[in-house]
Order: structure tokens, then C-alpha cells, then sequence
């Protein structure tokens, strides 16, 4: 996984800090692809859970809950990220809380490469020609820092 480090904000704003590594470029990718998807938002979880257990089947054992529910979940927390990105105050703490949470799921560091993997493969398959080079670029920039902000929050 490459490993992103979060930039400080050198603005004098409010809520200064820690704030995602996005350009507005990548920011408006995720926000129009994210729209593309919502409309096909169970299908991509589904699609994205087959991706991920094709990836590391031992990861099922992880589930407790239904796949049709979890894909929902995953479809919300993409969404409130993609819609927060430009609020770090907000999003970082919520994604943090999210890592804590998973490691009382069984989520291990070594599984955010795998999840980050699934979820461009299923987003590839989903968004079809929609899915571009430089959107690639978006998400998985995306993604990487999500896998990140969890990580941290779930660190010892």
C-alpha cells in the first residue's frame, strides 16, 4: 500500500490541521463517479464483497451480518467521505472511530490493501468506461487515505 502523509493546511482557516491529500480536480471525479454509482449502489457492494472474497476468502469469516446489509453500510460510508472530503475536522474523526471499530471486528492492517484492491475492481466493473485513468488516480487516492485515517484510528 503506499502510504500517504496527510498535508498540513497552511491557510490560516478555522479547523486548521490535518487535511486529505486531494486536488478539486479529484474531488470533482469522486463526487461525479460517486453519483454515476449511487444509483447502482447495491450492486456495487455486491460486486465489491465477491471481488474481496475472490482476493482472501478467510476475510468472510469476518461478516456476521449480511452481505446485501454490509453493502449498504460500505455504500453510505463512501458517500459521507466523498461528501466530506473538504472538511477534515469532520471526516478524520469519523473514519478514526471506523478503524477502532473494525479492529473489534477482526480487521487486521495487512486486510486494508486487499479491501483497497476489491473496491478499484469493483468500481472498475461498475463505472465501466466511466472508470478512466484519471479517475482510477481519484478513487484510489481516496481510498488510501480512508485505509490510512482507519489504520490510525485503530492503532494501539
Amino acid at each position: 500500500m503506499v502510504k500517504l502523509k496527510l498535508k498540513k493546511r497552511t491557510s490560516g482557516r478555522r479547523g486548521a490541521g490535518l487535511c486529505p491529500p486531494f486536488t478539486e480536480k479529484q474531488i470533482r471525479l469522486l463526487r461525479q463517479t460517486f453519483a454515476l454509482l449511487e444509483p447502482k449502489a447495491g450492486i456495487a457492494g455486491l460486486v465489491f464483497y465477491r471481488q474481496l472474497f475472490t482476493l482472501d476468502p478467510s476475510l468472510q469469516k469476518l461478516f456476521q451480518s449480511s452481505i446485501e446489509l454490509q453493502s449498504r453500510k460500505l455504500m453510505e460510508s463512501l458517500g459521507y467521505t466523498v461528501a466530506t472530503l473538504e472538511n477534515p475536522k469532520t471526516l478524520v474523526p469519523v473514519l478514526e472511530s471506523l478503524g477502532r471499530r473494525h479492529v473489534t471486528y477482526g480487521v487486521q492492517k495487512k486486510h486494508y490493501d486487499t479491501v483497497v484492491i476489491a473496491l478499484l475492481q469493483a468500481l472498475e466493473q461498475v463505472l465501466d468506461t466511466a472508470f478512466t485513468a484519471e479517475v482510477r488516480d481519484a478513487w484510489n487516492t481516496a481510498l488510501q487515505f480512508v485505509a490510512t485515517t482507519m489504520m490510525r484510528g485503530g492503532a494501539p
